[in-house]
């Protein structure tokens, strides 16, 4: 594989731990738990794994462990830093006894139940040191929910001596291993399974995590993109850029972007559902906001979009919670099968409550479309393929040029879109998140080695120096409630949303009619730009070619 001279820098970068994970440690255990919700539901479903004390470690004392073996999972989107997770783990794992293997199951959890693996050996594991991706091993989607996935899973765990399976992934991911590990402590296959919170929406948090890994690079990375079109957008001073920005649930990228750049616009999906907005309220703000600024002589600004925002406007998140009831079948729990898209369209249309279907032909026909067809593997509509960014242009210029006949609005409306997504998943990982992740993979082999299972790795007080991290684990039952899933009702771990009297929104309220009305742009620049001079200073590589360099 050949290097950019980025990778070959960022290579000899050795990520920081919590001084706690520097040698020996014992973990210091805290109180009895309980899930955040449905706690009655969730302990007689995880009687095994429920109720177990939030874990801290401390320096220790050396002790001598007979070889193991542990095998890693990454599960669902990419998310930058998953490299320096399995790097942390196989080094963390190697310091406790050098014969210790890690093994990587290929393409996500498929890869389990399929038994497709590769031994992770130290020059395999080099070559991924502080990169971004997933493409180690690679990554996927198959949920692990079902007793038979759950068996053929041990067989090759069996087979391979594999003692503890590190899963990494999301809320959803993370459900499934906790699911698993209760399965096999209930079983009592002598094997135990940890997660590491990944996701960059930011959405797997809480009073024990503080962070999603991933999330910090994918918003510097966004946030570059953004600030280099208000860059251009005040350039060129004619057009109004829609940016719609990862995050179907949550709008923390969002939220994070607008902090870091000032636009003169972000939507918070949150607080258009606690308002209790329609599709037109959001609109009209849009357009309110063009108009003031068209009045001040200024044709142009930046508006981000969260991706799920369709989703959060109360009318249309109750219609699509009923598009969800009626396109599963409640006799097996998976998706409904149609012949083609016009059958599954007029299903719906004869399925749904009246005041659901006045809001679904009250849509662009494309919108509407989209919301009665695919869905996701979690039975979700695919709310990445609505382009929201486009749809909300649309329906701007219509309701300017109402009001220019009017003479309510005296200037021109010209818009560019983006959505930006892929753009940032694997993305080379900040400082910040190569160290976090890197603590994170190590933390979990200590999990390991103090016969842990059902927990999640977690690493705190990260506004601190490194040195000053505290490492340990929480138990995964004690983020999960009940939730509607695809027709059912469902244990998963609780999403983390923007919240409304939370700091950082606060701030956001607070500065967003200056950033609405003034031209107040900030242009972070890219996150490599502080670094050796092999990155810093690289000329084309057309220049290099025409001077046979």
């Amino acid at each position: 594989m050949e290097k950019s001279a980025l990778q070959i820098a960022r290579a000899a970068y050795q990520p920081k731990l919590p001084k706690a994970l520097q040698g020996p440690v014992k973990a210091v255990e805290g109180a009895a738990t309980q899930s955040v919700g449905n706690q009655d539901e969730i302990k007689a479903l995880f009687p095994n794994t429920y109720g177990m004390p939030v874990i801290t470690f401390e320096a220790g004392e050396a002790k001598e462990l007979p070889a193991f073996n542990v095998g890693v999972i990454l599960s669902g989107g990419q998310a930058p830093g998953g490299h320096n997770v399995i790097s942390g783990l196989f080094d963390g794992v190697k310091s406790l006894n050098p014969a210790n293997k890690l093994y990587g199951f290929i393409l996500g959890p498929g890869g389990l139940v399929d038994h497709k693996y590769m031994e992770i050996t130290s020059e395999i594991m080099d070559e991924y040191r502080n990169t971004g991706g997933f493409d180690i091993i690679g990554s996927g989607r198959t949920k692990l929910e079902k007793e038979d996935q759950f068996e053929k899973g041990i067989e090759i765990l069996r087979e391979l001596g594999i003692k503890a399976l590190v899963i990494i992934g999301g809320d959803d991911s993370n459900t499934n291993a906790c699911v698993l590990a209760e399965y096999y402590a209930a079983k009592k296959y002598g094997v135990q399974v940890i997660g590491c919170p990944k996701t960059i929406d930011g959405d797997l948090k809480n009073e024990q995590i503080e962070t999603s890994f991933g999330f910090d690079t994918a918003c510097k990375t966004y946030s570059e993109l953004i600030g280099n079109i208000e860059r251009d957008c005040n350039s060129s001073r004619k057009y109004w850029h829609f940016i719609k920005l990862m995050g179907r649930s949550a709008s923390h990228i969002a939220l994070e972007c607008a902090l870091q750049t000032q636009p003169n616009i972000c939507l918070i999906s949150e607080e258009v559902e606690a308002k209790d907005m329609s599709l037109d309220d959001v609109v009209t703000y849009i357009a309110t906001a063009v108009a003031n600024r068209a009045a001040e002589g200024n044709n142009f600004g930046t508006v981000l979009i969260p991706e799920g925002l369709i989703e959060f406007i109360p009318a249309i998140k109750k219609l699509i919670a009923e598009l969800n009831e009626v396109l599963t079948d409640p006799a097996t729990g998976e998706s409904r099968e149609f012949a083609n898209a016009e059958e599954q369209i007029a299903f719906v249309k004869g399925a749904i409550a009246k005041d659901n279907l006045a809001v679904l032909e009250s849509l662009p026909a494309d919108v509407a479309r989209q919301l009665c067809l695919d869905r996701d593997p979690h039975g979700n509509v695919q709310v990445s393929l609505i382009e929201t960014e486009k749809l909300l242009s649309r329906m701007v210029a219509e309701k300017l040029a109402a009001w220019k006949k009017e003479g309510k609005f005296v200037g021109k409306f010209s818009a560019q879109h983006h959505f930006f997504g892929y753009e940032g998943r694997c993305a080379a990982p900040s400082n910040y998140d190569a160290d976090y992740c890197y603590s994170l993979g190590f933390n979990a082999s200590r999990l390991i080695a103090n016969g842990k299972t059902g927990y999640m790795s977690i690493i705190k007080n990260t506004t601190a120096p490194a040195a000053e991290w505290i490492a340990g684990g929480v138990p995964i039952t004690m983020m999960m409630n009940i939730e509607r899933r695809n027709g059912a009702n469902k244990p998963v771990i609780r999403k983390a949303l923007v919240e409304l009297d939370g700091a950082p929104f606060k701030f956001f309220a607070s500065k967003r009619d200056e950033w609405a009305k003034e031209t107040a742009f900030v242009y972070p620049g890219p996150i490599q730009y502080w670094g050796p001079s092999e990155v810093c200073d690289q000329t084309t590589k057309t220049l290099l070619l025409e001077q046979a360099k």
